[in-house]
């Protein structure tokens, strides 16, 4: 079993860094040169502005400066939601497993089976799972004290987080091969899995039901009435998935495991998308699959 929320335990849910990709698309060393880059032009511009009575500089900085944010702005959402992932997937062509070599990187898409041990989600209680997270978030305002000096007041935290991925079977669409997914201990995993709200308690009524109580005490959590959400997204067995890593023939048995490079999705220049680097086994939860959040209605918790 693979507890990806250890490295996720601070984590903010707006920034949403749960995948294993590398740092924001945007380096901070360009945001500081763009910055001075910026005041320099500005500068300049006033000066010819005064001096010189010409507006055109400075309305030309203007709007240079404009777009460029909205390039920023555009790659920083799209990074959060993980739409240059998306997108790779997509574009990438199914592999046949007959066919594929050993040390090929494969998309695998068919239906998943548990191994020799599968999961339970943690509040719905969805058995046999191959990935389950739970995630609860608070608000935070001047009555609540921050979890660290990182987290912001009037905004959403993630204040507990549980993750889990493992082992299990898929059976590739294409070709019927039957091959191991290494998605469990010591594996690096990007799950493209939503998650779904099942309690939002609203600031009407803030009432905690006797089984989100009981979800609390378990995890050692503060009972206390408050402004909560909690999503919770799983996988289980018989869901249709799609994974992307290195295809592994050790004899007669078919491995995909966590690529041993960084995958980069490349430049996007049709999104305006700067390239982002993946680390690790992409697993994503097809739309269509039956058991993969359709019991996960989102209702108010009073």
């Amino acid at each position: 079993m693979n507890d990806l929320s250890i490295s996720n335990a601070t984590t903010v849910r707006d920034s949403d860094n749960r995948h294993c990709c590398s740092c924001n698309p945007i380096p901070r060393v360009f945001l500081y040169i763009a910055t001075a880059l910026f005041l320099l032009g500005l500068s300049v511009s006033i000066f010819i502005l005064v001096v010189v009575h010409n507006v055109i500089f400075f309305l030309s900085l203007l709007a240079l400066s404009a777009l460029l944010l909205a390039f920023i702005l555009w790659n920083t959402l799209n990074w959060n939601s993980k739409t240059a992932i998306l997108f790779f997937v997509r574009s990438l062509p199914d592999s046949d497993l007959r066919l594929a070599r050993h040390g090929q990187l494969v998309k695998i898409t068919g239906h998943a089976s548990c191994g020799s041990i599968s999961l339970e989600s943690s509040y719905e209680k969805a058995t046999r799972c191959i990935y389950a997270s739970t995630f609860l978030y608070e608000y935070r305002g001047f009555d609540l004290t921050p979890v660290n000096v990182n987290t912001s007041c009037f905004r959403w935290s993630l204040a507990y987080c549980e993750r889990f991925a493992t082992d299990f079977y898929i059976t590739d669409r294409k070709s019927g091969v039957r091959a191991v997914v290494k998605a469990g201990s010591n594996s690096k995993v990007i799950p493209l899995v939503i998650e779904s709200k099942l309690v939002n308690t609203s600031r009407q009524c803030r009432i905690l039901s006797p089984n989100l109580r009981k979800w609390l005490r378990e995890r050692n959590l503060s009972e206390e009435a408050r402004l909560l959400r909690l999503e919770e997204g799983y996988v289980q067995e018989g869901s249709c998935v799609t994974v992307i890593g290195m295809l592994h023939r050790n004899n007669d048995i078919v491995m995909i495991i966590q690529p041993p490079e960084v995958i980069s999705t490349g430049c996007l220049w049709q999104k305006l998308l700067l390239p982002v680097d993946i680390d690790g086994l992409i697993l994503r939860a097809s739309q269509l699959a039956g058991p993969v959040n359709q019991e996960s209605i989102p209702y108010p918790d009073r």
